[in-house]
């Protein structure tokens, strides 16, 4: 056999000798004999490896408050030591995350006042509570945070050989001696790297540090960001645990496989288990045919014996309740329930009914009168916990039980009834989920005496249900199991029969007597065997943890009830008892013997009380578990014999599920005790935990299945799940089953040991199964809890738990943190535990998240809500106050990153032509020849066009410019516009003295000024560019990018209004550029009525008419040069796409200074004559209805307009549409509204719109989109022939190995993209390979390259990169047709044939755009683009308002906005990391979580990522809290 029990071994009371030698035992392999240099390490011995004994010795002695025994071993506590001294020699410090002040202050004082379950586990904590709630306050106001949050190690980016020299601190090879600017920082690189005992050196923040070795003295002090992300870097160089056979590929076509399994793995080898019987159950002469009938015995033959003692809030006896009184009371609510609720002919209750029974546990009577009532009236108590408010943890769940038992009714007391929930009116609050319940009040006063000739029906226990208790799952739904009356009956004889209880005995009850041990034993048991029992409510253990063992000593109680808990709080508080003795006690039943660590809470309860006469031999751990009720049970010993045996297992073992005796490494050891025996009449096996019932060998670990006369025998109301749990039969390894009868699934891991004895190694709620190997929760919490100094958390609060993140279960650990706690402090032991957990459970945390304290949902009596705390970590709603996630330690199972094969372009294509693809390429219609005659003259300039439209049509209105209350401040007719301009060429000619193609800034807000000074300047022949002035409120921001393009475009002159030549030359602009040295400024508003001496006409087309400058997305400053002949061609494309002619109005809301937007605002009603009404977007923000009633009012047909406007519509309109629609709001002649991009349609912005106003008269065609590029202005743009813009679902898997695959909608991963318009008149595009320069098939991806008479004619530079994007205009293809000259967009698409026709009747061809080149990130050899991982964050959190990602040396950085309260800042961290991963198969390095509007977005709608990755680097986001994921 290969259990091998150590006997009779207690922790407690070990020689100090024998410490010693276990100690160095234990020790000996982390203790250093001759260091062998590692590459790269130090080589000198380390001073810390072993921490030195004596030390150790006086720590292991302390008193015992400051931690919680009943987690804890010494053992286990050295091993977690062992452990991170072990780690603290390979491992680099990490980054610690980066916090806003105001984000320190945790919660409110008056929320200081630590969490139930500890407040006894202080010694004298809770007198200096008070004080330390006062100081931590101080200290977080006095503590200087530079301090703190400076810990950037000057010499991270050096080799970990750097990082070894400085983490012990070794002063043996520096010289140089630091001086005292430095010497904070100093400092913080010495605690960074403090060892990780506990012994850290104290240093006063003045005292002179010892010279410390100091490395690459030139990095930049000051980056504090990139010092972190650098030790972040430093800390992911180690190579992850599994080896390369685990990760494996992932085809794009299939979702990822998990890793083939190591086959070193420990396998079980022992025969298959025989089942295994518990003693047969006795038949005794006088054991009742009935539960009831034991009372009615008990209340005829011993009504003034003593059935129930009930505490008050002191832990003095409020009153007892006689075997007569429970008889007669339970009787007369019997007799009321069944006749007096409803008339004689309508009952409300009948036999079989289901009723709630509602009461506090600090009232014990009320309840068993209740339970006793309803068995003798044969309805069915179901008892729940009382609701305290709508808000309760779990709340909705217990609706869900009462549903599915179908309860209506509700007993409670009358006091518990004033203190439920009320409604302002005074009716009871509904809660969220229950159904409506009828409330019936059990106070002996309202109930009835029965008639005399009203007998209760007691029959002899049958299969029908007697009671329901209810039980929460993993996953949290709230499930009755039923429990039948031969049930009951038949676990109170086989209870009486194991405890060997006897008639009269005493018992303290400490347990919840609503259900499992607390009732079984407590409330069921007891009356069979006329017991007398002494309830101890939870709120007295709070008040007096030592109540119980002062009942017990006091009534000399022969049995007492607890858990582990209430054993360590008596050890707690026995110092002020000298004179209790516990020598009556013959059993002391710890109901949660079964976990993990109950062995050294029972090794230290004896340890303290055998001195007050606790036998060793009393101690009783058991097993249990709602369903199968009483697993096993320790029998009382007898006194001398020998104790049971314990167990001491590898946790590395039983992470694979086998039994193996821990020989080789004592860290990861676990001990365990036994639960006794299996219960009387009982069968046992153990099987499988998941998938079939396959019985386990010998050495196996599996769930305990028991088949049993006394346990539960379904869950009520829930057929499908009861069969699954309630009637498995076992199979054996040829899956045969092995027998008929059913068994029941415990929920229980264990194995039977030798002599029959149970052990149980944790429980399947617990079980975290992680890459195939299983981890039990409660082992997690014990390693953390042995990581000093545990002042960081509280001990009783820690919760264990696992989510599916990428196909596999993480671990997330949420533990409440002290509100006296220092940032660093909790750094420290967060990082620590990470470490521990590392190296003995060999599984790596994926979250480690503290919580204020108090914050941690609870169940009633005070232990954490597992489900609901898991539910508020997905949901985002748990507010930690501090967190590490670990995700490139955790997440071994991702795809292996893509190596790129090269192809040539030739070969490519012959691959198209053999797979009959035709080469992706699509054209606008021909631009045709000129219509009529008269036009001919406008067609080459724009400046003709205009004289001849204000000779042949001077009156006709051009332009109408609208202010915020939607009235026209100014018009233009083609005459005024064209007066305007020659005033404007006069001034220019005069006071500009300006020659001949010089260029012309024009420095205007949205208006008809601009527009004037435009035709101004092609009149004086010289050449405008366009810039949109700087914003008054934020001159330092936007004052230097006006200053850039003027610099760059050699402007001779400003051309600009009264109030902004005033601000150009003010103080405030001269703080960020110097005024002293704009070209001559030129204030158009008050011009003298003067004619120029001529009106320029150029030479050629090909001569420039305009230069247009951008800020792309990237932070590239671009100028393009735009010809005449491309502005006539332009123009004429867009009349011709648009039907555009004097008779049209056309509606345009956008900014006017570059790209599409200008040309509409500026050229296009010079040209074709129709009329455009200019509406200033940022008119909206003072009134956001002026576009949408401006397009009523006029019914314009076609407008135009940017995705910031629809954005403010969608967001600021969306639930005003009926107030729209009162005010006679209706837009149903709107026939074509265009978003002007230069991006990839955004398809949910343009649905919502659609959607939302659709009630206006909106029809759902109208939206679509245009798209240009800076290598030309206007390549698509839907007009008003050509059909619909079609939806396509791409896969997104695919589209990062650059390949388009198209699937249906709904599928998942699945991105929707929508044609950007129809194609232009005269413009061509082809689909190019961006690297060989070869043409690619239909549907493929690649970059969309675009020839066209209105192409640029060429950049007018690119701020410091002239050469590297010459090649961007004229461009050959390198294989097929090479005569064409092509332009480069830089953006990536597809084209692909549809089915529709377009308006020549030939198949359309869609252009989809997917992103901007520049833009996209290469991430494991994959290709990314920021806008898909930027629309998963977005959707992670509610309180997401904008996120925009980067990357920093290969991390991926997420900066998102947080438009919730500050106090949800860290609740994103984890979904935002889920969220990526999930959907797009990355780790996220770093996430940074900022204010609302910090994300710089241009004018156009679009984020300036390189803006703010600047920024971020510069340290100048003021974020709210920035984690680094280790």
């Amino acid at each position: 056999d290969h259990l091998h029990f150590s006997q009779n071994v207690k922790f407690s009371d070990i020689t100090q000798k024998g410490y010693e030698k276990k100690r160095a035992k234990l020790l000996a392999a982390y203790i250093p004999q001759t260091q062998t240099p590692g590459p790269g390490a130090d080589s000198s011995p380390s001073p810390d490896a072993g921490p030195s004994a004596s030390t150790r010795q006086h720590r292991s002695h302390r008193s015992g408050g400051a931690r919680d025994e009943r987690y804890r071993s010494d053992i286990h506590t050295e091993a977690v030591q062992a452990a991170l001294a072990k780690h603290k020699e390979e491992k680099m410090p990490m980054p610690m995350p980066t916090k806003r002040r105001s984000a320190f202050v945790q919660s409110p004082m008056d929320n200081c006042t630590p969490p139930d379950t500890s407040s006894a586990s202080e010694d004298e904590g809770s007198l200096r509570r008070r004080q330390a709630a006062v100081s931590a306050v101080l200290a977080q106001t006095l503590q200087n945070s530079e301090f703190w949050i400076n810990r950037s190690i000057q010499g991270s980016s050096t080799s970990s050989s750097a990082s070894s020299t400085l983490s012990h601190g070794d002063s043996s090879k520096s010289h140089n001696h630091i001086h005292s600017q430095n010497q904070t920082n100093v400092l913080a690189d010495v605690l960074a790297h403090t060892r990780i005992g506990t012994e850290t050196h104290t240093l006063s923040k003045n005292s002179f540090l010892k010279p410390i070795a100091y490395i690459n003295v030139y990095m930049p002090v000051n980056s504090r960001v990139s010092t972190k992300i650098q030790q972040l870097l430093n800390t992911l160089k180690r190579p992850k645990r599994p080896p390369l056979s685990e990760f494996f590929l992932d085809d794009a076509e299939q979702i990822v496989e998990v890793p083939q399994p190591d086959p070193n793995t420990p396998r079980p080898e022992g025969r298959q288990i025989i089942p295994v019987k518990g003693e047969p159950l006795g038949v005794v002469s006088n054991w009742p045919p009935a539960l009831q009938a034991a009372l009615a015995r008990w209340g005829a033959t011993q009504a003034k014996s003593p059935a129930l003692t009930a505490l008050d809030i002191t832990g003095k006896p409020l009153y007892t309740l006689t075997y007569g009184k429970l008889w007669s009371r339970s009787l007369k609510l019997a007799y009321t329930l069944l006749n007096k609720l409803g008339t004689k002919n309508e009952p409300v209750l009948k036999p079989g009914d289901r009723v709630a029974l509602v009461y506090p546990n600090s009232d014990p009577g009320m309840f068993w009168v209740a339970f006793y009532g309803c068995l003798l009236a044969e309805v069915i108590p179901v008892p729940i916990e009382v609701p305290l408010s709508q808000k309760d943890a779990g709340n909705q769940q217990i609706g869900f039980l009462l549903g599915s038992c179908g309860i209506s009714l509700a007993l409670t007391s009358e006091v518990c009834l004033k203190g439920l929930p009320k409604t302002p009116s005074g009716e009871i609050l509904q809660f969220k989920g229950w159904p409506r319940l009828r409330w019936v009040v059990t106070d002996t006063k309202y109930l009835t005496k029965p008639s005399k000739d009203w007998q209760p029906h007691i029959p002899t226990a049958n299969s029908d249900t007697a009671y329901i208790e209810y039980k929460a799952s993993k996953e949290g739904t709230v499930m009755g199991v039923a429990v039948s009356k031969i049930s009951m009956l038949t676990h109170c004889q086989a209870l009486t029969q194991a405890c060997n209880y006897c008639e009269g005995e005493t018992l303290v009850n400490v347990l919840d007597f609503k259900k499992d041990m607390g009732l079984w034993h407590g409330v069921l048991t007891s009356v069979m065997n006329r017991i007398h029992t002494i309830s101890v409510p939870y709120s007295v253990m709070k008040a007096c943890p030592l109540s119980w063992v002062q009942r017990v000593n006091v009534s000399k109680a022969r049995v007492a009830l607890v858990k582990c808990r209430d054993l360590h709080w008596a050890m707690m508080a026995h110092r002020d008892q000298k004179d209790i003795n516990l020598s009556s006690l013959r059993m002391l039943i710890v109901a949660d013997g079964a976990n993990p660590w109950s062995v050294s809470s029972c090794d230290a309860f004896l340890n303290v009380f055998q001195s007050h006469g606790l036998k060793p031999e009393v101690i009783c751990p058991c097993a249990s578990s709602t369903e199968a009720m009483t697993v096993a049970i320790r029998r009382p010993g007898a006194r001398g014999a020998p104790l049971p045996a314990r167990a001491i297992l590898s946790m590395g073992g039983l992470s694979h599920g086998v039994i193996r005796v821990n020989t080789e490494d004592k860290n990861s050891a676990l001990t365990v005790q036994d639960v006794g025996h299996v219960m009387p009449g009982a069968l046992m096996c153990i099987v499988k935990p998941d998938g079939p019932p396959m019985l386990c060998k010998t050495d196996e670990i599996g769930e305990i299945v028991l088949n049993s006369r006394a346990g539960g025998t379904m869950y009520y109301g829930l057929p499908g799940v009861t069969k699954n749990t309630f009637e498995v039969i076992p199979v054996n390894s040829g899956g045969t089953p092995i027998g008929e009868i059913p068994f029941t699934r415990t929920g229980l891991l264990g194995f039977v040991g030798p002599g029959s004895l149970v052990f149980v190694v944790g429980k399947t709620e617990g079980l975290l199964l992680v890459s195939g190997r299983r981890h039990n929760a409660d082992d997690l919490v014990a390693t953390a809890l042995a990581v000093e100094p545990i002042k960081t958390v509280y001990r009783g609060r820690i919760a264990v738990f696992s989510v599916m993140v990428f196909y596999d279960e993480r671990i997330v650990m949420v533990a409440e943190q002290r509100p006296d706690a220092s940032e660093e402090d909790s750094f420290q032991w967060m990082s620590r535990v990470l470490q521990a957990i590392d190296s003995i459970h060999q599984v790596g945390l994926y979250c480690l998240a503290l919580v204020p304290a108090n914050t941690l949902p609870k169940t009633p009596l005070g232990g954490i809500h597992m489900c609901e705390t898991k539910q508020r970590f997905l949901e985002g709603s748990l507010h930690p106050c501090n967190i590490l996630m670990c995700p490139h330690t955790c997440v071994t199972n991702l795809p292996k990153p893509r190596q790129k094969q090269p192809v040539g372009p030739a070969s490519i294509m012959v691959g198209n032509l053999v797979a009959g693809k035709r080469i992706a390429q699509a054209a606008g219609r021909e631009l045709g020849l000129i219509e009529d005659q008269d036009l001919s003259r406008k067609h080459q300039f724009l400046s003709e066009a205009l004289q001849w439209r204000a000779q042949s049509d001077p009156d006709h209105v051009l332009y109408i410019l609208l202010n915020a209350k939607g009235a026209a401040v100014s018009t233009a007719t083609c005459l005024q516009l064209h007066k305007r301009a020659e005033k404007i060429t006069a001034a220019l000619l005069e006071r500009g003295g300006i020659n001949t193609g010089d260029n012309v800034v024009l420095l205007y807000p949205p208006g008809i000024d601009l527009i004037a000074s435009f035709y101004g300047c092609l009149y004086a022949g010289c050449i405008p560019v366009t810039v949109r002035p700087p914003h008054l409120q934020n001159l330092s921001a936007t004052l230097p990018t006006v200053r850039m393009i003027i610099d760059v475009s050699k402007a001779a002159c400003i051309l600009t209004t009264q109030t902004l030549m005033k601000t150009l030359r003010s103080k405030e602009a001269a703080a960020s550029v110097n005024v002293k040295t704009w070209p001559t400024i030129i204030d158009t508003d008050d011009l003298p009525r003067k004619r120029p001496p001529h009106i320029y006409k150029p030479p050629t087309a090909e001569m420039l008419a305009y230069l247009d400058f951008s800020v792309s997305t990237t932070g590239m400053l671009t100028g393009v040069k735009i010809s005449h002949a491309a502005v006539s061609a332009l123009c004429r494309s867009i009349k011709l796409q648009c039907e555009l002619y004097s008779s049209r109005q056309v509606a345009i809301c956008l900014d006017p200074y570059c790209g599409l937007g200008f040309v509409l605002w500026c050229l296009s009603s010079v040209y074709s004559g129709h009329q455009s009404i200019l509406i200033p977007p940022m008119e909206l923000e003072s009134s956001l209805p002026l576009w949408l009633s401006t397009l009523s009012q006029y019914k314009i047909r076609d407008t135009f307009c940017s995705y910031s406007v629809m954005e403010l519509c969608t967001k600021g309109l969306g639930t005003q549409t009926e107030a729209l629609k009162m005010r006679g709001v209706n837009l149903s002649c709107v026939r074509s509204c265009v978003v002007v991009a230069e991006e990839r349609p955004r398809l949910a912005l343009t649905q919502s719109f659609s959607k939302l106003f659709k009630d206006l008269g909106l029809s759902p065609r109208a939206v679509s989109t245009a798209f240009g590029s800076r290598v030309n202005l206007a390549i698509c743009l839907q007009g008003t022939t050509g059909p619909d813009p079609s939806t396509v679902y791409v896969d997104m898997k695919s589209l990062r190995h650059d390949r388009v695959r198209l699937v249906e909608r709904g599928a998942p991963q699945s991105l929707p993209l929508m044609e950007s318009g129809t194609i232009l008149p005269g413009v061509r595009v082809i689909i190019v390979n961006p690297e060989t320069k070869g043409p690619l098939g239909d549907s493929h991806l690649g970059e969309i390259w675009v020839n066209s008479p209105h192409n640029a004619s060429g950049y007018y530079t690119i701020y410091g990169e002239e050469s590297l994007q010459a090649d961007h205009f004229n461009t050959r293809l390198s294989f097929g047709e090479p005569h064409t000259l092509w332009a480069r967009t830089g953006y990536l698409g597809f084209v692909r044939r549809t089915e529709l026709l377009d308006a020549s009747g030939d198949r359309h061809d869609a252009l989809f755009v997917v992103g901007y080149l520049d833009e996209t990130l290469e991430l494991r050899g994959l290709r990314y683009h920021p806008i898909d991982i930027e629309t998963s964050v977005s959707r992670a959190h509610r309180s997401i308002a904008e996120s925009a990602v980067f990357t920093w040396t290969n991390l991926l950085v997420v900066v998102a906005e947080l438009s919730g309260s500050e106090q949800e800042a860290l609740d994103l961290v984890p979904l935002v990391t889920n969220v990526v991963l999930e959907e797009h198969h990355l780790i996220v390095g770093v996430v940074v979580i900022v204010d609302p509007g910090v994300i710089p977005i241009n004018s156009r709608g679009e984020k300036q990522r390189m803006h703010l990755r600047d920024s971020f680097l510069a340290d100048q986001l003021d974020p709210i809290y920035v984690a680094y994921n280790m």
